[in-house]
């Protein structure tokens, strides 16, 4: 088997649609796998696409015609040789022509391509032509044909399979790629290649581990061929019959794959191998590990749970949802999907769901989920629309999910296949019904072909209609079946109302804020900049965002004038928000069994729900997510009328310990205290009643509850911190060299809420340890700053605009 890369020498030119006279009639370098913004970009022909207002300057692509040309050399193929041209992804519609032949056209993104090229190949030069045609209009010609189906947003979206979002999105931007974003290799062979591996691993009862390990092959002419698959030192040879064999390794006492949190997370090497008699002919690696995973279903005395359980043992899912990491892909490395991973498990996430409107992710993702034990919700490609079942859209349907299904299998870290991203809820609530009049709209897919497929070609995984669903003829959002999204928080309520319900499992919710400084400040340069100045609205892509954000802070927090009060008024409003919902959710296990916040990521610099903005920095929510999803957990939250004190133990020892809890005034003064004995069981909640004496302030604008244990604690308010008489000033600091970048040691000297070091203001690259610390008067908390960058003066790292607190923030309104 002789593979060869085809991925230097490509050339780039526009061949049709309005383009602009700098870029007509010019050829330019094109990277592979790359697209076709990136290179204009490299090429210097068009200005950044995130900055300022290029986005919208940029409009005149989603008509453009690109021709990617590249000449190679070879070999014409030889008697009984098979040799294919192989394309792993080709965004979106185009046509594959090799020295002026055409090998055949492509309208899916999301799966790959084989030619055959024996007819066509030649000794010496040849040329290798693949021309993309505007997907939009592509799309257009489609809901033409098929007929016009409801979405989210005005693009067609939903008649093409395409990266949703690459058409715009209330987070992302409208820059709809083009080009060969994935690899692409000439392959010759004269026995035959292993043309699918499919492992499917259990493990029983006993602790053996059993890999069945479907194989397909592709024949150059007849020969006697077996595959051997080895795990562990355990190898097992099977002749192959026709096309296709199974052969079954079973690994005695294996070691078993844990979810983050819940153990370690190990992986073995699996080699598949196929032979012509006793010569190797190809060769497929995986890496596995070894772990049962369902979900729970069964109905109970609520409605119906929707549990992870792996290896036996339930779980809260704690995480987030994810969203590509740039909008061009091609831009997303495996060391940044490192670098996001370990920042998710450092938030003490063991769950990232991708979502239905992005793609489905690289090898490099789920390899580094593996590793770092991150279970997997995976969505199929449907999202916020009506999807047409007709013909050629569900050919392509079909032929996605088969190839997506079968490559993933391997991945102990995929926990989940989900039909759909609201699409159920769409047709329930959002008047689809009246503007199909009879019209498909996608339900054969969720309930027919995907689990259908998920069950034929991967039978150890659960299938889920949708998200949110509810089993039966329910509504699809009711909250005491399957799974949830809390999105009437946001659009239309206080984020208190996150208690107003107890889903089983929510998969949705959040709120939003802009980027961090140094984010933003690079990337919009408004002057003077607000938040309705042209460049920051154009990355704000929220209906009514900025409303919803003014809005959403009014009853917390006051809306200063100055904007960079704003900024740190509205980021501090989404940190509290989202923490409230997490801890609501947690405080309720096992009835509810999973929170999955919108979102963990950003694809670009914008105002949004994400956790960690478009250029890699973590936003004050990703630390209100730390805490909240900690291990263990002390949070006062309404039970029966009443205040309750609980705790939350996500752990596999009890958590034993004095909880001592304080009113105290904001000076420090204690006015009542009582210390109680904790004992809760692993992985439990336990309530502790609280004494009238503790919630019942003399003073509610100048006390605090303040409840803590040796490795946990919790500061519970009276009033709103609109009303309450905070020290403006409450803090001293001092700021200390260290390896690696600063140390900044906090004291304070009146109660202080939700303590941050905003380091990116001082240092492009500095990033803080911690944030949103909350200090009693006389609490110390020490910040680690890392950077390598030395300010000119380290004592900006606690300059007013750097070292922040609610309190100051607050006393702006005076």
């Amino acid at each position: 088997m002789i593979r060869t890369t085809l991925h230097d020498g490509w050339r780039l030119s526009a061949v049709g649609g309005p383009i602009p006279a700098v870029v007509a009639d010019r050829s330019v370098p094109a990277a592979v796998p790359g697209s076709t913004h990136l290179d204009l970009l490299a090429a210097g022909l068009i200005g950044e696409p995130y900055l300022d207002t290029n986005e919208a300057e940029l409009a005149w692509m989603h008509r453009a015609d690109w021709r990617y040309a590249l000449t190679f050399e070879a070999e014409a193929a030889k008697a009984g040789e098979k040799v294919e041209l192989a394309f792993d992804g080709l965004d979106t519609v185009a046509v594959v022509e090799l020295n002026g032949h055409v090998l055949g056209r492509t309208a899916n993104m999301f799966r790959s391509y084989r030619f055959d090229v024996r007819e066509h190949l030649k000794d010496g030069p040849n040329d290798l032509v693949v021309t993309f045609h505007s997907a939009l209009a592509y799309a257009e010609q489609q809901e033409e044909a098929l007929g016009w189906r409801d979405r989210a947003y005005p693009h067609p979206m939903n008649a093409v399979r395409k990266m949703a979002c690459s058409f715009g999105w209330d987070w992302g931007p409208d820059l709809q790629t083009a080009g060969i974003w994935k690899p692409v290799r000439l392959e010759r062979w004269t026995e035959a290649r292993l043309a699918g591996v499919r492992p499917l691993v259990t493990v029983d009862g006993n602790g053996t581990g059993r890999v069945e390990v479907h194989v397909e092959v592709d024949r150059a002419r007849d020969a006697d061929l077996a595959v051997v698959a080895t795990v562990a030192g355990v190898a097992q040879r099977v002749r192959v019959e026709g096309d296709s064999a199974v052969v079954t390794v079973e690994v005695p006492d294996v070691d078993l794959w844990w979810p983050v949190g819940y153990g370690d997370h190990p992986l073995y090497d699996l080699a598949v191998v196929l032979r012509s008699g006793e010569r190797d002919v190809d060769r497929v690696d995986r890496r596995i590990g070894f772990r049962t995973i369902t979900v729970d279903t069964t109905p109970d005395e609520v409605g119906t749970p929707f549990t992870f359980v792996v290896n036996g043992k339930p779980l809260f899912a704690k995480g987030a949802n994810w969203i590509p990491d740039d909008h061009f892909l091609t831009r997303v490395t495996r060391e940044r999907l490192v670098r996001r991973v370990d920042q998710a498990v450092e938030a003490n996430m063991n769950m990232l769901r991708i979502w239905g409107g992005g793609i489905y992710e690289t090898e490099d993702f789920y390899d580094v989920c593996d590793e770092r034990g991150v279970l997997v919700w995976q969505d199929f490609l449907f999202a916020c629309a009506a999807y047409a079942e007709e013909s050629p859209l569900w050919e392509e349907v079909e032929a996605e999910a088969r190839e997506n299904v079968a490559r993933l299998t391997s991945h102990a870290s995929l926990a989940l296949w989900n039909g759909n991203n609201e699409n159920l809820w769409g047709f329930a609530d959002w008047g689809w019904a009246e503007q199909l009049q009879g019209r498909s709209w996608g339900l054969r897919y969720y309930t027919e072909l995907l689990p259908a497929i998920v069950a034929e070609l991967d039978p150890t995984r659960h299938y889920s209609p949708g998200s949110p669903y509810s089993p039966g003829d329910l509504h699809p959002n009711e909250d005491t079946h399957g799974t949830r999204h809390e999105w009437e928080v946001w659009n239309r309520i206080d984020y208190t109302h996150y208690r107003d319900s107890t889903p089983r499992f929510c998969s949705e919710f959040g709120f939003q804020g802009p980027p961090t400084w140094a984010t933003l400040t690079k990337w919009v340069h408004d002057e003077p900049m607000t938040p309705t100045s042209p460049a920051f609205l154009l990355h704000q892509k929220a209906e009514d965002g900025n409303g919803k954000l003014d809005r959403g802070l009014a009853p917390h927090l006051p809306a200063p004038a100055a904007f960079e009060d704003w900024h740190w008024a509205t980021q501090l409003n989404q940190a509290r928000a989202v923490a409230f919902g997490v801890e609501h959710f947690r405080s309720h296990w096992p009835r509810t069994a999973g929170a999955l916040v919108w979102q963990l990521n950003d694809c670009w610099p914008v105002t949004s729900w994400a956790a960690i903005d478009g250029d890699e920095r973590p936003k004050p929510l990703y630390y209100a997510l730390k805490h909240a999803f900690a291990p263990r957990l002390l949070t006062v939250q309404p039970r029966d009328g009443e205040d309750a004190l609980i705790a939350v133990n996500d752990t596999d020892e009890v958590w034993t310990s004095d909880v001592v809890l304080e009113r105290q005034t904001f000076a420090g003064d204690v006015l009542a205290a009582v210390k109680l004995p904790l004992d809760v069981p692993a992985r439990s909640v336990a309530r502790l009643d609280l004494a009238a004496e503790l919630v019942t302030p003399g003073d509610p604008k100048g006390e605090v509850l303040v409840v803590s244990t040796a490795d946990a604690r919790t500061a519970h308010l009276f009033r709103e911190d609109l009303e309450l008489a905070y020290d403006p000033a409450p803090l001293t600091a001092e700021v200390t060299r260290v390896a690696g970048g600063y140390r900044v040691d906090v004291t304070a000297t009146s109660f202080a809420r939700d303590v941050a070091v905003l380091a990116d203001r001082v240092a492009e690259d500095a990033v803080v340890d911690d944030a949103l610390v909350t200090l009693p008067a006389g609490g110390k908390h020490s910040f680690l700053v890392r950077t390598a960058t030395e300010p000119a003066d380290p004592s900006a790292l606690t300059g007013p605009l750097v070292l922040r607190s609610a309190n100051a923030l607050c006393a702006v309104r005076a």
